[in-house]
């Protein structure tokens, strides 16, 4: 089965919209459905205090409820998960979907969002999350709403189309 045959589902969660960039770009190029995750009770996007809070979920892994969605992941051959990054780790509300959902057998891959500290563990940490799974490659961005989103989206457009 050609790669333009297999369905596509981009799962993402996005604080200040950059991962949420990246994805609709995804969607664009691969023709893939989005299904983004939103926690009942999200960090407050104001402030420093969001990195306080924000940070702190992470470290103590947290898993926030999330608000219900309609797209299953087993209808799909590909799975694109994108994340923000916070405190070198992936979104909780990545956390919450990953032991949620009995995700097997697909083929992932992971892109995210940071501020300039690269991704951290999240990438190896989502890896071992997710061994039952071929995860076929896996790219970074740093804050593409302000460094340039043409830049990322004509970086984007082409790792897209070699991973396909």
């Amino acid at each position: 089965m050609q790669s333009r045959d297999l369905k596509k589902l981009i799962i993402f969660y996005s604080f200040e919209g950059n991962t949420k960039f990246i994805a609709e770009g995804i969607k664009d190029i691969a023709g893939a459905d989005l299904l983004e995750l939103k926690p009942k009770k999200d960090v407050n996007t104001k402030g420093f205090m969001k990195y306080v809070w924000g940070g702190t979920q992470v470290i103590m892994g947290k898993k926030p409820e999330l608000e219900s969605f309609d797209k299953n992941p087993d209808n799909y051959d590909i799975l694109f998960i994108g994340t923000p990054i916070w405190a070198s780790r992936y979104a909780p509300a990545i956390n919450s979907f990953i032991h949620k959902e009995s995700i097997k057998g697909k083929k992932i891959v992971l892109f995210c969002c940071h501020a300039g500290g690269g991704n951290g563990k999240a990438f190896s940490t989502l890896k071992e999350q997710l061994k039952d799974n071929d995860v076929i490659g896996s790219i970074e961005f740093q804050n593409p709403l302000k460094n340039g989103k043409d830049e990322a989206a004509a970086r984007l457009e082409k790792w897209v189309k070699e991973i396909l």
